[in-house]
């Protein structure tokens, strides 16, 4: 992974709104939630939601869906394990001392098989 990849996905999340979107839809991977449905749990007004998704999306943290006449968001759960495994690489002076990813991050990463592992 790329530094730059690194803080632009730092970047989208370091506003309150975006993170609870982006926690939300992690919550409901691999699936994800319509606009409308994110909109009426986070207490958000559909343009500014539809600000916070476009700077999500522009990180490559979500995918939009298009799913009839609406649109469904997912976390792009790849983008999750990559920017883990960026955040991790060198912990430790590489001997090792965070251990293996916990469980719950080793489950999201298996929502994620089969999906576009690419490197940005």
């Amino acid at each position: 992974m790329k530094t730059s990849y690194a803080v632009d996905s730092l970047a989208a999340l370091a506003q309150e709104s975006r993170l609870n979107i982006f926690r939300l839809l992690v919550r409901h991977a691999p699936d994800g939630l319509a606009a409308g449905q994110i909109a009426r749990r986070l207490h958000l007004p559909s343009p500014t939601l539809s600000f916070h998704l476009s700077v999500l999306a522009a990180a490559e943290l979500v995918r939009p869906h298009k799913n009839g006449r609406s649109i469904r968001y997912s976390a792009s759960l790849d983008a999750v394990n990559r920017l883990t495994e960026f955040l991790l690489e060198n912990c430790c002076g590489g001997r090792g001392g965070c251990g293996p990813v916990p469980a719950k991050a080793a489950r999201i990463g298996n929502l994620s098989a089969g999906t576009d592992s690419q490197e940005r």
